[in-house]
């Protein structure tokens, strides 16, 4: 009982939901064009055409909305590429600076060793020589004395 008092009651809406539909001045115009005079003839063809526009909302929606987070994840993924190719970098630049510093401490430690050994070893070297003519010439003279 109740379902045939509901009937006409949504039957009424859905005509005043038409009828305000067609009074509006955006529909008249689109429906003044080519091609919304072509579907007010065919009404088979409009009702396909709203079904197909209806249900290829989610789908679209869907793919929109999939399109969309893959793009920020690849942005997301491109920055941490970005950020881990800095590190290696970074790791890269610092192993041959520490090279670098440890090659030029090296070199420093020889040459420093080598110009404070080699003067002390050519004052030795060089005064070697005249204390043993000092002392030849001291044994001569004693030898002469004799």
């Amino acid at each position: 009982m109740k379902h045939s008092r509901l009937f006409p009651q949504l039957w009424e809406r859905w005509l005043s939901l038409l009828s305000r539909l067609q009074g509006d001045p955006k529909v008249a115009q689109l429906l003044n064009t080519r091609i919304g005079l072509y579907i007010s003839r065919r009404p088979f063809l409009a009702f396909a055409l709203l079904l197909f526009s209806a249900m290829a909302v989610l789908p679209v929606g869907i793919f929109l909305t999939f399109a969309l987070i893959t793009f920020v994840i690849s942005g997301v993924g491109f920055v941490f590429f970005e950020v881990f190719l800095f590190f290696i970098g970074g790791l890269t630049l610092l192993s041959v600076l520490a090279g670098i510093a440890l090659f030029s401490l090296l070199v420093s430690v020889v040459v420093n060793t080598l110009f404070v050994s080699i003067p002390n070893l050519l004052k030795q070297y060089c005064s070697q020589p005249s204390t043993e003519k000092q002392s030849e010439g001291e044994t001569s003279a004693a030898e002469e004395a004799k």
